[in-house]
């Protein structure tokens, strides 16, 4: 594959686009840990039932699974950051191979190639 030059313009304006995704990502996950607290100081000394405790159950794991999918979004932003620092955004962490600019204006955050993610999601 033929090696890609990135504009000193792209480079920053994906820094730009990859530091807003981060505080909306970081900032979304503080909302809803915020509206579980809330909701808990409404409830306050209210008889509690086990049908209560159940869907609170269910939202904890259904929390815990945004948590889960926000930390891997961050810590691939915040990779991305890291390979912009080191001048080597837009080339896979895999390989080394150029990651198409279409892919990274679509995803930022990309530091695999479409093959090699899909590798990694397939398990292989």
């Amino acid at each position: 594959m033929t090696d890609q030059i990135l504009s000193e313009a792209f480079i920053e304006n994906q820094r730009q686009r990859l530091l807003a995704m981060q505080r909306e990502v970081l900032g979304g996950e503080k909302t809803t840990i915020s509206a579980g607290h809330n909701q808990e100081a409404v409830s306050g000394e209210e008889a509690k039932e086990f049908e209560g405790d159940a869907q609170k159950m269910e939202q904890d794991i259904a929390n815990q699974a945004l948590r889960n999918v926000s930390d891997h979004k961050v810590a691939g932003i915040q990779r991305a950051l890291e390979k912009i620092a080191e001048g080597t955004y837009g080339h896979s962490d895999k390989g080394g191979e150029p990651i198409p600019i279409k892919r990274l204006k679509i995803l930022p955050e990309s530091i695999l190639t479409v093959q090699e993610e899909s590798e990694r999601d397939a398990g292989r």
